[in-house]
């Protein structure tokens, strides 16, 4: 028997955020724990018209990978995946964590070697989604793993992340349309800026927005969504950022994260805990520059669960990238990683457009 609310979470992912249309190609990828969702999912697509091929990982199977490959093995790009980035109209990526710290301990170097030569095809899923030739959508499927990371147990967090995504509403694509109505008025102020600074506790730094686009996220490429983003001009960024959120990234946990910034590039990083991991990471290209700048707006996430799908969401935060920029807000930053660290702005955070302020405390100014 089909369960109610998986079906309507199936059709907002079918229906609403991919816009599955009758001949489409679909990649379906998950982990076998999310089985009852992929099910309503391929249903949904069956029905739609699509032509969907499901791909379901088994328990540590990354990590499988990493320790038994040799660096042949590890520069080996699966032919089918590259095919799905290359060549069919829809993917969905439905998170359904075995366990959190899988990879937390595999050989960093074996973890580089595979990163790296996954680029080229990253480079190619970063053009087509861009421009939604090739539409994608990251969701969640509630797990006792993800529960447990987040503080919660399974039925709580299974309302959290239903709750999140609206679908306790009697009709989640309207109130999804409603989002993408609100935040248009924001990134409708945010592209008439030239200038953005971010101002707050242990916060104070300035980009250039010139020549750039700031996105509106209203759950078609994240469900659940509720930010709106763009990338800083790469050499333009200035000042100082301390994420007061646990910085969590490829299982590794690192907390209050400060990165210092001259003319874009990170000089200077510390954290109270996990600062050999943050050293790491910044030996890998393109990991000194943002890559994207943000601001969350879901009020119905207001509690850190250690999940940036979720939290970067947090009405009342931002969050800055490490990385690779998002093609679409015209940034030009490449790296084989995309790491968000995020900070509170809801006791005293201000924003700054062209030097008026238009943020608060969480709040915007003009709405």
């Amino acid at each position: 028997m089909s369960n109610p609310i998986l079906k309507k979470y199936a059709n907002l992912l079918v229906n609403y955020c991919l816009e599955i249309k009758p001949g489409d190609k679909f990649y379906i990828k998950s982990t076998t724990l999310a089985e009852p969702l992929v099910r309503e999912v391929y249903r949904a697509a069956l029905e739609a018209g699509a032509f969907p091929e499901v791909m379901m990982e088994f328990r540590e199977q990354y990590r499988i990978y990493l320790d038994k490959s040799n660096e042949t093995q590890l520069k080996y790009v699966s032919p089918f995946y590259q095919k799905a980035m290359e060549e069919f109209d829809a993917y969905i990526f439905i998170r359904a964590p075995f366990n959190m710290m899988e990879d937390q301990n595999v050989d960093p170097e074996k973890r580089k070697i595979a990163k790296t030569a996954s680029q080229g095809v990253l480079n190619t899923y970063f053009k087509r989604t861009a421009t939604r030739e090739l539409k994608r959508n990251l969701c969640q499927y509630p797990t006792n793993a993800a529960a447990q990371n987040a503080g919660m147990s399974l039925e709580e967090y299974e309302n959290f992340v239903f709750n999140a995504c609206n679908l306790f509403d009697e009709d989640p694509i309207a109130r999804w349309l409603d989002t993408r109505n609100y935040q248009q008025a924001i990134v409708d102020i945010l592209n008439n800026a030239e200038k953005v600074t971010y101002k707050g506790e242990g916060v104070d730094i300035t980009f250039s927005t010139k020549g750039r686009t700031w996105i509106n996220s209203d759950g078609q490429t994240n469900m659940p969504s509720g930010e709106v983003y763009t990338a800083p001009v790469e050499d333009s960024v200035n000042g100082v950022i301390r994420f007061s959120f646990p910085a969590l990234y490829l299982g590794n946990e690192v907390e209050d994260v400060t990165l210092w910034v001259k003319e874009g590039e990170i000089y200077k990083w510390e954290a109270r805990r996990g600062k050999e991991f943050l050293d790491q990471i910044f030996q890998m290209k393109g990991a000194k520059r943002f890559g994207e700048a943000a601001i969350g707006t879901n009020k119905n996430i207001q509690r850190f669960t250690r999940n940036m799908l979720f939290d970067e969401k947090i009405g009342g935060t931002i969050h800055m990238a490490i990385g690779q920029s998002y093609i679409q807000t015209g940034g030009k930053n490449q790296s084989p990683i995309h790491w968000d660290m995020l900070a509170n702005m809801k006791n005293g955070g201000e924003i700054f457009a062209d030097d008026e302020k238009i943020y608060d405390s969480g709040e915007f100014l003009f709405l």
